[in-house]
């Protein structure tokens, strides 16, 4: 059995360096996993920005008033859906 009480101080102090050096490469690739975890939510957060501008901005366009060539108003395929005015005078009732 070696006791470390009459060392000499260079091998502690040797000792005590490669103690740190494996704790800083310890921190060094937490940090590292850590960086590639932000990169990726920052990617994920840029294609949702992305996703909901188009959303945005496909909802504030105007509908689309087309009008039916041939003149086949009568004629509606199953699934359009019809919207009528609802005038003022009608839309309150007491």
């Amino acid at each position: 059995m070696k006791f470390h009480l009459f060392e000499s101080r260079l091998d502690a102090h040797i000792r005590r360096s490669r103690e740190f050096l494996n704790e800083a490469n310890l921190a060094r690739v937490e940090h590292q996993a850590a960086a590639e975890h932000h990169t990726a939510l920052a990617r994920m957060y840029a294609e949702r920005i992305a996703r909901l501008e188009v959303e945005i901005n496909t909802a504030l366009q105007p509908a689309p008033l087309t009008t039916r060539p041939n003149g086949d108003e009568g004629e509606r395929p199953m699934g359009d859906s019809v919207v009528y005015p609802v005038y003022p005078t009608r839309a309150t009732r007491s």
